[in-house]
């Protein structure tokens, strides 16, 4: 097993990457602008070294070092018990396991678009939980990038990297600024803008045509207001997806899904 470092202060100086990790506030001020980001269980933690991220530090539960300490690979492994876990981060670390890393740069948008089929796009999304759910769909229904408008949440959040399962690391993405203009680029690259919306002149998804699903980049608005008119007014097509039973929509995360799945198909359905 690696060297660790046994730690029995909360208040120890070589903890400070893991404070107060439930202060969304304060974390929004002290991961992005450091170049960091927290990654929380082995799968995770896991998942961010295979993707190439570097670690900073880890941090573990004692009890469990003879099963984590491994994963440090050359980084400082700090170790403490739960009551001092949880005075440092704020919770309870039931998965054993923290580490930080250090944030690589983000792809320009024409890179993305140079490397992409299928897209999505995403205005507003504020809710952590989801963008990890989303991460994690677009993984796995073979969609090849994420675009997100400057409104949106950080998809390195803690949460939204759990929620993703890791995948957030396996999906390349970045910012589109500015918004809504920077949307031309990606019609100037072949995509057709598909907004996901119960608006006036939307058209069931299961009706897309076999060219609009060629290149598609389906856009997606937070829950409640959804994409803004401005967003809208850019979308080449709008789609909604035909509801029962008098629900009026479904969960942001879930729509993705089903958006996804059905656009990965090539030909419309009746």
């Amino acid at each position: 097993m690696p060297d660790t470092i046994p730690i029995d202060d909360p208040d120890d100086e070589r903890l400070g990457d893991y404070r107060a990790l439930t202060d969304l506030a304060l974390r929004t001020r002290f991961e992005q602008p450091h170049g960091l980001f927290i990654a929380e269980g082995r799968q995770v933690v896991s998942r961010a070294l295979r993707a190439g991220y570097r670690m900073r530090s880890m941090l573990i539960d004692a009890k469990r070092a003879d099963q984590l300490a491994g994963l440090a690979e050359g980084a400082p492994c700090y170790t403490a018990g739960p009551e001092v876990l949880e005075s440092v981060t704020g919770f309870h670390v039931h998965r054993g396991a923290l580490a930080s890393f250090h944030r690589k740069a983000l792809p320009a948008p024409a890179r993305i678009l140079e490397d992409a089929r299928r897209l999505v796009v995403l205005e507003g999304m504020n809710n952590h939980t989801n963008i990890g759910a989303i991460f994690r769909v677009v993984a796995g229904l073979g969609f090849d990038g994420v675009l997100l408008a400057p409104d949106c949440a950080d998809p390195l959040y803690r949460r939204s990297v759990r929620v993703s399962m890791g995948e957030v690391f396996a999906i390349p993405y970045t910012y589109l600024d500015p918004w809504p203009d920077g949307l031309k680029d990606l019609k100037h690259a072949g995509f057709t803008l598909i907004g996901l919306s119960p608006s006036a002149g939307a058209v069931d998804l299961r009706r897309i045509s076999a060219a609009d699903r060629e290149r598609p980049a389906l856009m997606f608005g937070a829950e409640g207001p959804g994409l803004t008119a401005a967003a809208l007014a850019a979308c080449d097509r709008t789609a909604v997806i035909p509801m029962h039973a008098g629900v009026d929509s479904l969960n942001v995360a879930a729509a993705t899904s089903v958006a996804c799945w059905e656009l990965s198909q090539a030909e419309p359905r009746d």
